[in-house]
Order: structure tokens, then C-alpha cells, then sequence
């Protein structure tokens, strides 16, 4: 049997369990509570297993693996960045974030201003943030087909990406909160033990040494003249051909990983799924137990498929280095287990790539689409008079248009590094999403003006430095690359624009009289008892 065949087998069990998952959610769904958060039902533990499922995306498994094998020492940086993160979004928002909403980020944005600026500025935050972040998943699935099923045409990797924007969309309309989370446990397992089986197989190749692997890695994949530049800082960020601009484009990225993961819309609903704030800071422990155990494996990961693969076969396979963990998996079970090992290990490890695309692409889309109906559409739109039914129709009715557009952007961004593309979702998140969080939640005196402020300046920022980057034009590897319009010169905006986020909210705020002192009395003690957590919000 084949490795495209071994693969399909697998990766439709998958999707045929998952499906099953899904309709045996949508059938336990029946309030407004069900589908945005799984009516509160879920354990810490529970919801830790999810957090990891929905924060170990392709980013992680495809995109870190990849960037470690093409630019060794420099690519573990994208590790460290998402760990750290975690623990700003544990000390700074997990439990108020859970204690002070209902269902959305809105929630808590808008409780002590007034709602319809706020929630619609939140709302759009949201779904801007999602869809870069689904970019990602949709490049990750293009290209793990591609090697999977030997398609090495556009088109069948475009028909590819419909494919999965299509299930994403069964999975959010029908299943809801509870059937994404589930679908993002049984992910989280797949894949922790899909990485944990070849890391345990690479460090038994080289006797458990991992000197001798970080060797074998800078002498297959490092420069001739001096391999051991391979392990050392600056192949891919602040090197001396960059300048001063890289040294910065450096900071500007590490800022933007730290600090993005708390304003992350889909992360940020996942603490609305428990019922008490203790299972939230369980949760977010698990989680960070279960992220970093993950985050250790890449390191053996893309070293190991520097190693034993090559630079140039990852770069040939991809020149963005995304399928640098399938291409590891099945040369080690070439090397092990002969080539039927090979087949095995590539389909095993394709399937669980393509499992880990559909979980996270799930809670993304759910995110955007309950930022869409509960924020834009019940309260913006109808002034707080929609029935909990209508919000969720609406809700099931803007995932299939996220979806679309998801599908769209990720045919267009094709041949980007999916670990680089989820760098600039945080950077948007960290710029637009973080400070009015953070402002809401310790700032007495912020207010309306200061929230919408903060929420557009940071994003608009953002963006326009975004499309005005190398990403977007003038260089190989930009989506236009007969275009040249790039006059920011930092490849990620973070240094710029969240800072510019935090100058937004305070200067709004100073220069608006508007202050509700009772209201964020109430709001502090919510945040830190919990009390009144689960009450409908002022429309």
C-alpha cells in the first residue's frame, strides 16, 4: 500500500470520527450557551487538552520544524515566543478574562462603556485576527497534500484548501462549541503522540545524545565554510547583511509572539468553557504543560530533519521548509523499519498534520463567527433584541462566509512559511486586542473613546505597516512578487504598532470626560470573584 493511500485511510478515519463527534454535539446543543461555550460543561483538565489542541497549529507542527530546519539556532526562536506567551496570558487575563465575560472578548470590553462602538470594534478586531491566523492553516494544508498525494501543481493544492475550508465549516455550523473542543482533545493526543513517537525515534538514532544531533544537523544543513553556524544566532534574524533593520525586525517578532497570545479572540473564548475561574487557571497550567512538552519535541524535530533530510530536500519539497516533519517522519522509518516503515510513519504523521489543520481552523472560524453574531449582529445591529436562536443561526450563517473568505486568502498566500504568517495574526492581536484588554481590566479611568481608540488604532497600524512590508511585495517570497510597494522596511510591525495600540487607548481615554466609576467597581470585583460572571451584559 502506498504512502497517498495509507494516508488517505487514515486522514478520512480521522474526519469520519470527527464528524461523528461533530453530529453527536450539534445534537446536545440546544441554547446560546451550548454553542459559543460549551455550556460551560468542561473541566480544567479538559479544557487544557483543548487550549494545546487549539493552540498547536500547523504554525507549530509544520511551520517551527520547517524554519528550525532551513535556519537551524534562529528558528527555535518562534518556540520560545509561543511558550513565554503563555505565561502572560495565565498572570494577566486567563481568570479575569473568564470571570468578567459571558461569551466573547466584547463582553468584558463593553460592560462599563458603551457597548455598540466598543463590541463593534471588537467585533471587527476579531474576525481580522482569525483570518490571518486561518491563512496559515490553509497554506499548512496546501502544502502537507502536496507531499502527501504528489500534487505538486497550484491547482490541486488550491482544490485542497477548499476541502478543508469545507469540513471546517460542517465542524463549526453543526457542532458548536462542544463538538470543536472535543474535536481539539482527540487533536491535542493525536498529536502530541505523533510528535513524541519520531522525536523518541530520531534521539534513538544518535543513542539519545542530542549533541551528537545538533552535529549531524550542522554538518548536513550548514553553511560549507562554517557548519557550526548552523547552531549559532543570526542565520535567519539580525544578520550582519540586514543591518540595523534585522536586529529590529528581531525584536519586533519576539514582541509580537509574547504578547500576542492574550489577545488571541480564539484563545481568549476558550476560558468562557469552564465553569469556575480555579478550573480556568487549571486549564491554562495544563495547557502550558502541554504546549511546552510540544515545543521541546520541534527542537528534535527540525533539527532531526536537518539532519537527516537536508536543507536542500526540505527547501526542494518546499521552499517555505513546511513539510520538513513529514519528510523527517518518513525518512526514519525508512531508516528503522525499511520503506513500508517509511510509508507507515509519513501517512501516520500526514494525518495527524491534517487533524491538527482541521481542529484549529474549527476554533478559529467559531470565534469569528460568535464575535459576528453575538457582538455585531445582537447587540450592534439589533440593539440587544435578537433571541438566543437567531444569534446562533447567524452564527452558523457567518462561518460559512469566513470560511469562503478563508479559502480565498489561503490560495493567495501559498508558498509563505505558515509559522511566519501566525507571527503576523499575533502582531495584529498584541496591537489592536491586548491593550484595550488590559486597559478594561486594570485602568479605572479608561472608557469608550479610549477602547475604540486603542482597538482601531492598533489594528489599522498593523495592517497598513503589514501591507506595506516586504511580506506583501517586493522580494521572492512575498504574496505580490511583481509588485514593489514596500516602504516599511521590518518584515513583522509589532515594534510599531503595539506600541501605537497602548498610545491609542491612553490618549482617547485622557481626551474624553466620559468615567463610570460604579460600573468599574463592579467590574473588579467580577473579575476577581467571579460573581455575576454568567449575567447577561448591558446591551
Amino acid at each position: 500500500m502506498s504512502s497517498t493511500t495509507l494516508g488517505m485511510i487514515l486522514f478520512l478515519t480521522f474526519v469520519a470520527a470527527t464528524l461523528g463527534i461533530t453530529f453527536w454535539a450539534s445534537r446536545q446543543t440546544k441554547t446560546a450557551a451550548d454553542y459559543y461555550a460549551g455550556g460551560r460543561s468542561f473541566s480544567g483538565v479538559q479544557n487544557g487538552l483543548a487550549i494545546g489542541g487549539d493552540y498547536m497549529s500547523a504554525a507549530s507542527f509544520l511551520g517551527i520544524a520547517g524554519i528550525i530546519a532551513l535556519s537551524g539556532y534562529d528558528g527555535f526562536l518562534y518556540s520560545i515566543g509561543f511558550l513565554v506567551a503563555w505565561l502572560v496570558a495565565l498572570l494577566l487575563v486567563a481568570e479575569l478574562m473568564r470571570n468578567s465575560g459571558k461569551f466573547t472578548m466584547a463582553d468584558v470590553l463593553a460592560f462599563r462603556m458603551s457597548p455598540r462602538p466598543v463590541r463593534t470594534a471588537a467585533g471587527v478586531s476579531t474576525i481580522v485576527v482569525s483570518i490571518f491566523y486561518l491563512l496559515a492553516q490553509m497554506v499548512g494544508a496546501g502544502a502537507l497534500v502536496g507531499l502527501l498525494l504528489g500534487i505538486d501543481d497550484p491547482a490541486g493544492k488550491q482544490w485542497t484548501i477548499v476541502a478543508v475550508g469545507a469540513l471546517m465549516i460542517v465542524y463549526v455550523v453543526f457542532g458548536g462549541m462542544k463538538g470543536t473542543t472535543w474535536v481539539q482533545i482527540v487533536k491535542a493526543v493525536l498529536l502530541m503522540g505523533g510528535a513524541a513517537l519520531v522525536t523518541v525515534l530520531v534521539l534513538g538514532k544518535y543513542g539519545f545524545n542530542l549533541s551528537s544531533l545538533l552535529g549531524q544537523a550542522a554538518a548536513t544543513s550548514g553553511p560549507k565554510a562554517n557548519p557550526d553556524a548552523f547552531l549559532s544566532p543570526g542565520g535567519k534574524y539580525a544578520t550582519e547583511a540586514q543591518g540595523l533593520a534585522g536586529k529590529i525586525d528581531l525584536i519586533s517578532l519576539g514582541l509580537a509572539l509574547v504578547l500576542g497570545t492574550a489577545g488571541l479572540p480564539h484563545i481568549l473564548i476558550r476560558f468562557y468553557t469552564v465553569p469556575t475561574a480555579k478550573d480556568a487557571r487549571k486549564s491554562v497550567l495544563w495547557g502550558i504543560g502541554i504546549i511546552g512538552v510540544f515545543y521541546l519535541l520541534t527542537l528534535v524535530l527540525g533539527f532531526g530533519a536537518a539532519a537527516l533530510v537536508g536543507k536542500t530536500a526540505i527547501a526542494a519539497g518546499d521552499p517555505a521548509g513546511n513539510t520538513a516533519a513529514p519528510m523527517l517522519a518518513q525518512r526514519i522509518g525508512e531508516e528503522i523499519f525499511g520503506p513500508v516503515g517509511g510509508t507507515i510513519l509519513l501517512a501516520l504523521i500526514g494525518a495527524v498534520a491534517f487533524a491538527t489543520i482541521l481542529a484549529v481552523v474549527a476554533g478559529l472560524t467559531l470565534a469569528s463567527s460568535s464575535s459576528f453574531a453575538h457582538d455585531l449582529y445582537a447587540h450592534v445591529f439589533r440593539r440587544g433584541q435578537a433571541t438566543e436562536r437567531q444569534e446562533v443561526v447567524v452564527a452558523r450563517l457567518s462561518a460559512l462566509v469566513i470560511g469562503a473568505a478563508a479559502i480565498g486568502l489561503g490560495i493567495l498566500a501559498q508558498g509563505q512559511n505558515v509559522a511566519f504568517l501566525v507571527a503576523l495574526a499575533f502582531a495584529v492581536a498584541a496591537s489592536g486586542n491586548l491593550p484595550a484588554i488590559l486597559y478594561s481590566l486594570f485602568w479605572k479611568r479608561f472608557n469608550t473613546a479610549g477602547a475604540v481608540s486603542a482597538i482601531y488604532g492598533g489594528l489599522v497600524s498593523a495592517l497598513l505597516l503589514v501591507i506595506f512590508s516586504p511580506v506583501v511585495s517586493g522580494g521572492p517570497t512575498a504574496l505580490f512578487k511583481t509588485a514593489d510597494f514596500a516602504w516599511f522596511p521590518l518584515s513583522n510591525p509589532g515594534i510599531i504598532s503595539i506600541p501605537l495600540g497602548f498610545l491609542c487607548g491612553w490618549l482617547g481615554t485622557v481626551l474624553s470626560k466620559e468615567y463610570n466609576a460604579a460600573k468599574y467597581a463592579e467590574i473588579e470585583v467580577r473579575s476577581l470573584t467571579g460573581v455575576g460572571a454568567e449575567q447577561a451584559t448591558p446591551h
